[in-house]
Formats: C-alpha cells, sequence, structure tokens
C-alpha cells in the first residue's frame, strides 16, 4: 500500500507516524497518473517539480522519498515516457507523448488503482476542518473587542488616542480571522481533479458592485485561506 498523508497531526504524533512509514515502490502506471493529475492541478502549466509528483504520490516529503522515489522517475525517463526540462531553473517533470499513451493503456487495462487524495483537496478539507473547530473562538474574540468598543465609548473619561488605534486594529484583525473562517467552512467549494484550485478572490454578485467597490473587496479577499494565518499573524 502507498503511504498516504492524513490531516494534521499534533507534532509529536506527526513524528512517530513518519518513522513508521514504510516506502513501497509504486506502480509505473500510478507514477504516471499522479505526475498528469499534478500537471492538471498545476496553475503556471505543463510541468512539475518532483516534489509535488511525490506530493500526489502521497508520500511525507523529505530525503529519504527523494532517494527513493526518483530512481523510478529516471527509468521512466529513459523509457521515454517522461521528460525533464528546467523552468526558471527549476527542473520540472512531464509526461510524453508516449508516457501518456501508456498511461491510457494501463486505464483501459484497469491497471490504475486510485490515487491518493491529492494536495489541493486535502488543503480544502483540512481548512474545513480547521475552521469548524475555531470559529467559535474567533467569534467570541470579535465579540469581546466589539464589547470593549462599546465601554469605551460610554466611559465618562475620555479615552487616549493610542487606546482607538489599538482597538482598530484589534477588531479589524478579529474581524479578518471570522471572515477566513467563514470563507473556508461555507464557502470555498470542494475543487475536483480537473483543474488547479486557486483562490481568484472573485464572489458571484461581484457584477453588481461598483468597479471601485469591487477592486477594493477583491483585494480584502486576498488570503482568505490562508488558515496558516490564523496564528501566525496573530504572534507576528
Amino acid at each position: 500500500m502507498i503511504a498516504v498523508t492524513n490531516s494534521r497531526k499534533p507534532e509529536h504524533r506527526r513524528g512517530e507516524a513518519r518513522s513508521r512509514r514504510r516506502f513501497e515502490p509504486p506502480p509505473d502506471a500510478l507514477i504516471l497518473a499522479a505526475l498528469e493529475r499534478a500537471e492538471q492541478h498545476n496553475a503556471r502549466g505543463r510541468g512539475v517539480a518532483f516534489r509535488d509528483v511525490a506530493a500526489h504520490l502521497g508520500f511525507v516529503p523529505g530525503a529519504g522519498t527523494t532517494r527513493r522515489l526518483r530512481p523510478h522517475l529516471e527509468r521512466l525517463l529513459g523509457d521515454g515516457l517522461l521528460a525533464r526540462t528546467r523552468r526558471h531553473g527549476v527542473v520540472v517533470w512531464s509526461l510524453t507523448a508516449a508516457g501518456r499513451r501508456r498511461l491510457a493503456s494501463a486505464r483501459r487495462r484497469g491497471d490504475i488503482t486510485e490515487l491518493p487524495e491529492s494536495p489541493q483537496h486535502r488543503a480544502w478539507r483540512e481548512a474545513r476542518e480547521t475552521a469548524e473547530q475555531r470559529i467559535g473562538e474567533f467569534r467570541d474574540e470579535l465579540r469581546a473587542a466589539l464589547e470593549d468598543g462599546w465601554v469605551l465609548l460610554n466611559a465618562t473619561e475620555r479615552a487616549h488616542s493610542d487606546t482607538w488605534f489599538v482597538l482598530g486594529d484589534r477588531v479589524s484583525h478579529a474581524s479578518w480571522l471570522v471572515g477566513s473562517a467563514t470563507h473556508c467552512l461555507y464557502e470555498w467549494g470542494e475543487p475536483g481533479d480537473a483543474g488547479p484550485d486557486v483562490d481568484d478572490h472573485r464572489e458571484p454578485d461581484d457584477d453588481v458592485l461598483e468597479p471601485r467597490e469591487r477592486g477594493r473587496r477583491r483585494q480584502l479577499r486576498v488570503g482568505r485561506r490562508g488558515v496558516w494565518r490564523w496564528d501566525s499573524e496573530r504572534n507576528g
């Protein structure tokens, strides 16, 4: 069985899981299928890095994976099924016409087992799971910030300007957290395998907005799927 990376684990368990993984060479047809899907999910066009092929096969990135998997790609390269070129100084791999014919033939024979979960689907799934776990926490933070603002507005003593600036920053960040979690949980559609899942920062109702407001909204949406930002920005 091919090792598959699953949902996020705590650090101590993640290291333990890595130590238990045993590399088993994937069939040639599965490597070709993984490279094909990696290219389909690559927004930059044809040709993908080695790490992308490994990720679509479900392997944990690392020197061990590279050392064990690379000879199989080199062999397929020698057989004329893969091509290797450079793009902006980075080595990329792609299927040749012969490789696509070999893959199509393997599919007709039913020789290809199901690929592991794709990286873009895993990113979507883990973002949803994390958002579901934390959106209540983010709403509580925003509620507390707004309540503090209400107290300041009704205070008998005038607050220093810095107090309002700090509160504004706090409310802005708490609102962003709620917005990001809301998008990940309710608005980010499940990606398929037909193409790359790229956030274009568009929404169905954008056409009813004035051009300036439409541009402003799209700018505000930048990074809304960045689950990693939920803690890094808060701590940084």
